[in-house]
C-alpha cells in the first residue's frame, strides 16, 4: 500500500508546547479529576503529534482512562488510538492492543448511538486486520441499529474493511445489497449504494434498474452517486446509454444544484445529440442565474466557455444566446464580463438584432444608478455594442443613436469607448457618415469632458462631407465656445460685474433698518443694520471657453486644426469668394482670439509654446494655403486612421489564425490509448476515467497532446533536496494547480539499515501554508518511497519551502537537512491582453513600481524582447508592426494576469549604440502592480532570468 493510500491523521492546531514531565502526566491520568484527565489527554495527543513517542503512557491510559464513560474522553481517546503506535519494532501487534480491542467491542455495543457511530467512523481508519477481525460481528450487528447515524457509519466501516481486507467480510456486497433494499433513510442508502458502486457494480446496477422511475424523488446525496454510476456504466458499456440516459435527463430537473451540475456535465460526455447538448447548456444557464454565490457562477460560466470550444457544441449553443444574456441580471462585474464575451462569440446573424435590443435595454438600466461597478458595466456594454456593429454592419444604424447618448455621460471611460467606436464606424461605413455627423452635432454641446470634446471635434473636422455640414459644425463650435474675441468679451463682463458690486454697496439699493433693544441695565437702545443685496451669480461659461479659462489650451490646438480642415474643405465646395472669406475670417478670428487669451493672463495657466506654435501653424496654413500642407490637413490624417484600423484588424486575424494553429492534431503514427487496457499507474484515465473524459469533452481538441507536453517538461521541474552521498537521497517534483502546490518527494534509503519513523518535516516562508504534516514511514535497506505534501497558496509571491528528513536507526536519531524549494512565480502568471486605454488606466492607478535595470549579454533588441517574454510569461501589447525595423531604441508594453486575478504591467525601454554592433542591450524595465509582492517578485524573476537565459535557449525552446 502506497503512502498516498494510507490513513491520514486528524489535523489539530498545536501551539508551542511547554516542557513536559512524563511522571506528572501519569499522575494526572491516574488520580486526577475528570477535567484534569481531559486536559492531560489533550496534552498527550499534542505531544505525540509533535513527534514524541511516550510509550510508557499506553498502559496508564488503558487502566485509568479507557474505562471512563465521559463523552469528551471517549472522543479524545479515538484520536489517541488513531495516532498511537500499534505495532512493535518487529512489526507485530502490541499485546496491549488486545485490551483496546475489547474496549472497541464494548463501545460498538454501547446503548448510546453517538458512541457507536463515532467508534464506527474511527474503525474506518484502522489498518490492522488483527484488531478488526474480532469486531466484525459487532460491526455487522450495527447495521440493524434503530438510529440512522449508527447504520450509515456501519456501512462505511464495512466498505473500508472490504476494500482493504476483503477476507474479513467476503459477503460484503451481498450484505449491503440486502441492507439497501430495506432502508428508507437517504444517508444510509447513499453510503450503501456508494459501496456497491465501487465493490459490485452489477448489484448497484440491478438496484438502480429496479427504482429507475423513483430516482427524481431521492435525496441529493444519493442522486450524486447515481450520476457517477450511470456515467461509469455507460462509458464501459455504450449499449446501456439508451437505458439510463433518460434518468440523467430527469436529474437535470433535480432540486439540488449540485446534482444538476453533475448531471449536465455527465450528459455532454455521454451524448453528442443536439437535444442533449441543449438540455445541458440550458441547465448550466439556469444554475448561473439562480445560484447566489458568484464563485459558483464563474465556475459554471467557465464550463460553458469550455463547451463553446467544441465546434459541434458551439453550433447548438448559438441558438441559446438570448438565454445566456439573462445572466446579465447578476450584479457581479466579472460574471457580466464573461457573459458578454461568451454571447459575443456565439451570436450569429439570426439573433444579432435581438441581442442588440437586449443590450440597449441594459444600457438604459444603467442611467441614474450610482454604484461602484456601474461605470465599468456601462463600458462593457459600449464595447460589446461596438463589436456587434463592426461584426454585423447591418445593426450599426440602430446602435449608433443609442451610443451617442453616452457622450454626455459623466463616466469618461464609457464616453471614450463610444468615440472609439464612432471613429471606426465612420471610417468603415461611408453610408452612415451623415447619420453619425448629425447625432454627433446634437450631442456636442452637452459633452462634459475636455478629452471627449477633443475627439469629437477631430471626427467632425475630418468627416464633414458637404458645405452645409461645415456650416453646421462651425455653428456648434461657436455655440460651445461663446462670443469672440474672447479677451474683450471677458473684460467687458469683468467691468460690468465690478460696477454692479459697487452699486450694490453704495447705491440706493442698500437698505438700513433699526430696532429697539433692552440693555443689561434696563435702559433702552436703538440698533441699526445696513444690508446689501446678494451679489448676482456669475454667468456659466460655454464648455470650450471654460476649458480655455482653466488653462487647458491643448483643446485649443485641436479646435484650430478642426477649423483649418473645415475651411480648406469648404473652399472646394463653395464657389463664392464672399462666403469663402467669411468662413475663413471667422476661423482665423477664433484662433487668434485663443492665442490672445493665452497671453492675456485671464486663464489660470498661460498657454505653452507648443500649443502656441500649433495654432500659429494653422493660421499660417489658412493664409498661405501651401499645397503640401493642405494635402496633410485634408488627406493624410484620414489615411493614417485607415492604416491604423487596417493594422488592428490584421492583428486580430493573425491572433485567430494562431489560435487555430495551436490546436493540436492527431498524427497518423500516434499511439492509440485503449481505456480498457489503461492502468492507474501508467494512465490517468484508468484511475479517474470520469474526470479525464469530462475534461476531454469540455476542452474538445485542446486536450490532445497535453499529456506529452506535461511528461516532457516534468523532468525540468525536479529539485534535488540532498546530495548523492547522503545516507538518504531525496528529490522533489513540484506541481502547481491554481491555489494548491503538491510536492512529491522521492526518498531513497542508501544505507544497509532499516530506517524507522522516517519523517519529512517541512516549513514555509511567504504566503504559503502547509496543509498537513506528512506521516512517518519505515524504509527497508536500499528501499524507496514517495511522500506527498500539499501547500496552499494565497497570493502571487515567490515562496520558499525548507525542511529536513528525520529517521531512527537501531543506534541513534539522524537529521538530514534539505535544500530549499523555491516556488516559481511563473507558475501563477499567465499571458493576458488589454486595450491601450485599460493599460494606461491601470498604470496610473497602481501604486507599486519596481524599476529593473537591463543586465544581459544579448546584443539584439528584438531578441532581448523575445527572451524577456519567454521568461516572464507576459504578453507584448505593442503591435508587431510598431516594433518592426531596426533602430537604436525600442519601447514596448507588456501585460499578464495571475491566477488570483492580479494584474502585472511592464514597460520595456532599451537601447543600443549604432557605432558598436557587439555592445549589449541597455535600458530599464518598469513593473507596476497593485500589490508590492507582485511587483517585487516579478522584478526578482526578471533579474534572475536575464542573466541565465540566452537567445539560443529561447530558439531551442
Amino acid at each position: 500500500m502506497s503512502l498516498a493510500e494510507s490513513a491520514c491523521y486528524t489535523i489539530i492546531n498545536v501551539p508551542d508546547m511547554e516542557p513536559y514531565n512524563e511522571m506528572q502526566i501519569k499522575l494526572d491520568l491516574e488520580k486526577g479529576e475528570i477535567g484534569t484527565k481531559i486536559d492531560t489527554l489533550k496534552k498527550v495527543i499534542q505531544l505525540m503529534l509533535n513527534g514524541e513517542k511516550l510509550p510508557g503512557l499506553l498502559m496508564t491510559i488503558i487502566r485509568f482512562v479507557l474505562p471512563l464513560q465521559n463523552h469528551t474522553i471517549k472522543k479524545l481517546l479515538l484520536i489517541y488510538w488513531e495516532i498511537v503506535p500499534k505495532v512493535s519494532g518487529d512489526g507485530k501487534l502490541l499485546h496491549e492492543m488486545i485490551l483496546v480491542c475489547d474496549a472497541y467491542r464494548k463501545d460498538l455495543q454501547h446503548p448510546n448511538e453517538f458512541l457507536r457511530g463515532s467508534t464506527l467512523r474511527f474503525l474506518c481508519k484502522l489498518k490492522e486486520p488483527e484488531l478488526l477481525e474480532p469486531l466484525m460481528p459487532a460491526i455487522r450487528a450495527c447495521l440493524d441499529h434503530r438510529h440512522s447515524y449508527v447504520r450509515r457509519n456501519a456501512v462505511l466501516a464495512i466498505f473500508t474493511i472490504y476494500k482493504n481486507f476483503e477476507w474479513l467480510v467476503p459477503d460484503g456486497p451481498e450484505l449491503i445489497a440486502n441492507f439497501l433494499d430495506t432502508q428508507q433513510d437517504m444517508s444510509c442508502k447513499r453510503n450503501a449504494f456508494l459501496m456497491l458502486l465501487h465493490a459490485d457494480q452489477e448489484r448497484a446496477l440491478n438496484y438502480l434498474a429496479s427504482c429507475l422511475d423513483q430516482v427524481h424523488n431521492f435525496g441529493d446525496i444519493l442522486q450524486l452517486v447515481i450520476v457517477e454510476l450511470i456515467y461509469k456504466v455507460c462509458h464501459t458499456n455504450p449499449n446501456e446509454r439508451s437505458r439510463f440516459i433518460r434518468c440523467i435527463y430527469n436529474l437535470l430537473n433535480s432540486t439540488s444544484n449540485a446534482v444538476r451540475y453533475e448531471a449536465a456535465g455527465t450528459l455532454v460526455t455521454l451524448s453528442t445529440a443536439p437535444t442533449a447538448i441543449k438540455a445541458a447548456v440550458s441547465c448550466y444557464i439556469e444554475l448561473v442565474i439562480k445560484e447566489a454565490d458568484n464563485n459558483v457562477k464563474l465556475i459554471v460560466l467557465d464550463r460553458l466557455i469550455a463547451l463553446k470550444e467544441n465546434e459541434h457544441m458551439e453550433r447548438v449553443m448559438q441558438d441559446l444566446v438570448m438565454d445566456i444574456l439573462r445572466i446579465l441580471t447578476s450584479t457581479d462585474i466579472e460574471v457580466r464580463r464573461k457573459t458578454l464575451t461568451l454571447a459575443m462569440d456565439l451570436v450569429s446573424s439570426r439573433n444579432i438584432e435581438e441581442m442588440v435590443l437586449v443590450l440597449k435595454k441594459e444600457v438604459a438600466k444603467t442611467h441614474n444608478i450610482e454604484h461602484e461597478d456601474t461605470g465599468k458595466y456601462r463600458q462593457l456594454l459600449v464595447r460589446t455594442l461596438h463589436t456587434c456593429s463592426i461584426k454585423f454592419p447591418d445593426v450599426a444604424q440602430t446602435v449608433i443613436p443609442a451610443l451617442v447618448e453616452f457622450l454626455s455621460d459623466t463616466n469618461e471611460l464609457a464616453s471614450a469607448d463610444v468615440l472609439i467606436f464612432i471613429r471606426e464606424a465612420i471610417e468603415k461605413f461611408p453610408t452612415l457618415r451623415s447619420l453619425i455627423i448629425e447625432k454627433l452635432l446634437e450631442a456636442f454641446p452637452s459633452i462634459k469632458s475636455t478629452k471627449i470634446h477633443r475627439s469629437a471635434m477631430w471626427i467632425l473636422g475630418e468627416y464633414a462631407a458637404s458645405a452645409k455640414e461645415v456650416i453646421e459644425v462651425l455653428d456648434v463650435i461657436q455655440q460651445t465656445l461663446g462670443e469672440v474675441p474672447i479677451v474683450e468679451i471677458e473684460q467687458k463682463k469683468l467691468t460690468s460685474e465690478n460696477n454692479t458690486e459697487s452699486e450694490q454697496q453704495n447705491g440706493p439699493s442698500a437698505v438700513t433698518s433699526s430696532s429697539t433693544k433692552i440693555t443689561s441695565d434696563g435702559t433702552y437702545a436703538t440698533q441699526s443694520a445696513f444690508s446689501v443685496p446678494a451679489t448676482t451669480k456669475k454667468e456659466n461659461r460655454p464648455p470650450l471657453r471654460q476649458y480655455l479659462m482653466d488653462g487647458d489650451f491643448f483643446v485649443g490646438t485641436t479646435l484650430a486644426a478642426t477649423l483649418t480642415k473645415l475651411v480648406l474643405k469648404y473652399f472646394d465646395w463653395e464657389p463664392k469668394d464672399i462666403e469663402r472669406n467669411r468662413i475663413c475670417t471667422t476661423a482665423m478670428l477664433i484662433m487668434s482670439s485663443i492665442m490672445h487669451l493665452g497671453k492675456s493672463g485671464f486663464p489660470k495657466k498661460q498657454i505653452t509654446n507648443d500649443d502656441l506654435d500649433r495654432i500659429f501653424l494653422c493660421l499660417k496654413t489658412l493664409s498661405e494655403r501651401t499645397p503640401e500642407i493642405v494635402q496633410v490637413f485634408k488627406d493624410s490624417c484620414r489615411e493614417a486612421l485607415a492604416n491604423m484600423l487596417t493594422a488592428q484588424s490584421d492583428e486580430e486575424m493573425q491572433e485567430k489564425k494562431s489560435k487555430k494553429k495551436q490546436a493540436a492534431k492527431v498524427q497518423a503514427d500516434d499511439p492509440i490509448a485503449f481505456t480498457q487496457l489503461a492502468t492507474s499507474r501508467n494512465d490517468q484515465l484508468g484511475e479517474n476515467v470520469f474526470e479525464s473524459s469530462l475534461n476531454q469533452a469540455l476542452a474538445g481538441t485542446k486536450s490532445t497532446g497535453i499529456s506529452d507536453i506535461v511528461s516532457s517538461s516534468k523532468l525540468n521541474k525536479i529539485t534535488q533536496l540532498t546530495g548523492f552521498s547522503d545516507p538518504v537521497y531525496a528529490e522533489a517534483y513540484v506541481t502547481v494547480n491554481q491555489f494548491d502546490v503538491v510536492i512529491d518527494v522521492l526518498i531513497v534509503n542508501q544505507t544497509s539499515d532499516t530506517l524507522q519513523n522516517c519523517t519529512l518535516e517541512l516549513a514555509t516562508v511567504g504566503d504559503l501554508k502547509l496543509v498537513e504534516r506528512p506521516q512517518p514511514v519505515v524504509l527497508a535497506p536500499h528501499d524507496f518511497c514517495n511522500i506527498k505534501a500539499n501547500v496552499k497558496v494565497s497570493s502571487t509571491e515567490n515562496g520558499i519551502i525548507f525542511g529536513n528528513i528525520v529517521y531512527d536507526t537501531s543506534n541513534s536519531t539522524t537529521v538530514v537537512v534539505l535544500n530549499t524549494i523555491h516556488i516559481d512565480i511563473m507558475d501563477y502568471i499567465i499571458p493576458a491582453s488589454c486595450t491601450d486605454a485599460e493599460f494606461r488606466t491601470m498604470w496610473i492607478e497602481f501604486e507599486w513600481e519596481n524599476k529593473v535595470a537591463v543586465n544581459t549579454t544579448i546584443t539584439d533588441l528584438h531578441e532581448y524582447l523575445r527572451v524577456l517574454l519567454k521568461s516572464t510569461n507576459m504578453k507584448c501589447l505593442t503591435p508587431e508592426k510598431a516594433l518592426s525595423g531596426q533602430c537604436g531604441f525600442m519601447a514596448a508594453n507588456m501585460y499578464a494576469k495571475s491566477i488570483f486575478g492580479e494584474d502585472a504591467l511592464a514597460n520595456l525601454s532599451i537601447e543600443k549604440p549604432f557605432d558598436n554592433p557587439d555592445a549589449p542591450v541597455t535600458g530599464h524595465i518598469r513593473i507596476r502592480a497593485k500589490s508590492q509582492g507582485m511587483a517585487l517578485s516579478l522584478g526578482d524573476k526578471i533579474n534572475h532570468s536575464q542573466k541565465n537565459l540566452h537567445p539560443e535557449k529561447v530558439i531551442a525552446a
